[in-house]
């Protein structure tokens, strides 16, 4: 079992940044991939971007490129999404997720965290 708790959202305004977290506890070192998706109100929940736990490779959904940053903190378990030039189609629920079997998130997520808001203000 691996456990994901969240933590760093809020509200944010027009070009504003924010940086959340997700903490892993747990079985992380069989970990092969943990990423970020997101899901707004009256959507499906979407891939943002993942990181391979071993060498860091990262990707990104095109919608974020340029102005997300996905990184890891191996010796503390954890994973960050530093975003920046944030508009309101940015706003959804934040979801950490981890991938015990894939080094691509995109394709298998064993574990989810329970989620953090990001709201933008106007």
């Amino acid at each position: 079992q691996v456990q994901l708790v969240e933590s760093g959202g809020g509200l944010v305004q027009a070009g504003g940044s924010l940086r959340l977290s997700c903490a892993a506890s747990g079985r992380t070192s069989s970990t092969s991939a943990m990423g970020w998706f997101r899901q707004a109100p009256g959507k499906e929940r979407e891939f943002v971007a993942g990181i391979r736990w071993i060498g860091g490779n990262t990707y990104y959904a095109d919608s974020v490129k340029g102005r997300f940053t996905i990184s890891k903190d191996n010796a503390k378990n954890t994973v960050y999404l530093q975003m920046g030039s944030l508009k309101p189609e940015d706003t959804a629920v934040y979801y950490c997720a981890a991938s015990l079997s894939n080094t691509d998130i995109r394709y298998d997520v064993d574990y989810w965290g329970q989620g953090t808001q990001v709201t933008f203000s106007s």
